[in-house]
């Protein structure tokens, strides 16, 4: 015959309860207990708690999940699909983890198995590095529901920062300012190594000068060039100036940007100089004018110093210098000197090229204009771009024009209509084209304008 005990209470022998039933509830254990089951003995009925078994051999290739298990997935060789339980219960959860952090490079893809995820019939592609994630099965109109995710470490956190037009590159975020504006920081990471910034600052280039009767006025110089080595941030191809160049710490505040314009050419006379680009303690210096000729006074054929000094006008007599690259100075050069017109006896009327970032101006010579000192290229922003290449100077006649900066950021001597040098392009710091309104005749003539400059900042956001 089976015996019945009837009671509401059972407590052990300190009088704390072990199993108490009140109204419909029934409590196993008190406060700071622990329930176990005896080995070999199972549960139904109960669920999960939301927490899996790990399993710590990482899975290399495809497989089918089981429900209440988590898998470290590692693709480094190869993407992988984790096929989620077929037929699965409401409360069946499933956790992975990306191993290698190679998941943007080869993916997981949760394979549903006839079930819904997030209430669509379809497959996802998991592209994050070190994404880790918990999935519970809800019923047959969500399917498996995303209740827990997160990248990196437990309570690792990166740098949190806006400002200026923000995109990705992998794991790193690259902030463009091609004008004034802010760069603020509201958090850091928890690693100090990750509390640098990559950057890139290019100052506006200096404008070209024109002059209209025998005699050139030369070419602008680009902006200054300064940048990081690129190490704290994925390694990208920085120029060869950013080679020994360390990343900039950062602290939680705001750091205004500053974007140098570029120099304006002006009609008949000398132009301006580029003006300086600034972020935090980092200053690149506005490319220097082109020289003008020496009718317009005493020195007045010299190029005029800058991140990249202006090359020297044309006229007589000849000998004039271009302006010095690198001022004021910093370690490694933001930039080159500007070009020099021949020295000699015989009147020289070929004006010289603005000095770039990875080269001086050419020299006006008998024969031609100076061309555009070179520029240098990176890839800060994802892509390669060049950038603060020299105007070229030029002639009375056509033939003698300087040309450009080899990377194409400088503006072109010009000679003949509409008489105005080339300018530098816009956010790449180049030096304008010199003009001459000669050809012959005197003409109204217009130097180029220098191009604005920009700054980058790249840092490891995730």
């Amino acid at each position: 015959m089976a015996s019945t005990i009837k009671v509401n209470n059972i407590q052990n022998q300190c009088g704390a309860n072990i199993a108490n039933k009140c109204g419909t509830t029934i409590t196993l254990g008190a406060s700071g207990d622990t329930i176990t089951l005896a080995c070999g003995a199972s549960q139904t009925g109960f669920g999960r708690t939301g927490t899996v078994d790990w399993d710590t051999t990482a899975k290399t290739a495809s497989f089918t999940a089981v429900s209440g298990n988590g898998y470290f997935v590692n693709t480094t060789s190869g993407a992988v699909t984790m096929t989620l339980p077929a037929s699965p219960s409401a409360g069946d959860i499933v956790s992975f983890k990306d191993y290698a952090g190679t998941f943007a490079t080869n993916n997981l893809t949760i394979g549903r198995n006839s079930s819904n995820l997030d209430g669509n019939a379809g497959d996802k592609a998991i592209d994050t590095n070190h994404t880790s994630m918990s999935l519970v099965y809800v019923d047959g109109t969500q399917g498996w529901k995303s209740v827990e995710e997160g990248t990196g470490f437990i309570g690792e956190g990166f740098m949190v920062a806006c400002g200026g037009t923000e995109t990705t590159c992998g794991d790193y975020k690259i902030h463009t300012f091609t004008g004034p504006g802010t760069f603020t920081v509201s958090s850091l990471a928890c690693s100090p190594a990750n509390n640098v910034v990559d950057y890139l600052v290019v100052a506006g280039g200096g404008a070209g000068t024109a002059r209209c009767n025998a005699n050139t006025g030369g070419a602008g110089g680009a902006g200054g060039f300064r940048e990081s080595s690129g190490a704290a941030s994925g390694c990208y191809s920085a120029s060869p100036l950013g080679a020994c160049v360390s990343a900039l710490p950062i602290s939680v505040q705001g750091y205004p940007i500053t974007v140098g314009g570029g120099g304006s050419g002006a009609l008949n006379t000398i132009g301006s100089s580029g003006s300086n680009s600034v972020f935090s303690t980092i200053t690149s210096t506005g490319g220097g004018r082109g020289g003008g000729s020496i009718p317009l006074g005493p020195d007045a054929g010299n190029g005029v110093p800058g991140g990249s000094g202006g090359g020297a006008g044309g006229g007589s007599p000849p000998g004039a210098p271009g302006g010095t690259g690198n001022t004021p100075p910093v370690s490694p050069p933001q930039g080159q000197n500007g070009g020099n017109t021949q020295t000699g006896n015989s009147p020289d009327h070929q004006s010289s090229g603005g000095g770039g970032a990875g080269g001086a101006g050419g020299n006006g010579s008998s024969i031609k204009g100076g061309d555009g000192g070179v520029g240098v290229t990176t890839s800060i922003s994802g892509s390669p771009i060049a950038y603060a290449g020299g105007g070229g100077g030029t002639g009375l006649f056509p033939g003698r024009e300087g040309g450009a900066s080899p990377c194409g950021t400088g503006g072109a001597g010009l000679i003949g209509s509409p008489f105005t040098g080339n300018p530098g392009t816009t956010n790449r710091g180049g030096g304008g084209g010199a003009a001459t309104g000669y050809n012959g005749s005197n003409n109204p003539a217009t130097g180029g304008s220098g191009g604005s400059g920009i700054v980058i900042i790249r840092y490891k956001y995730q």
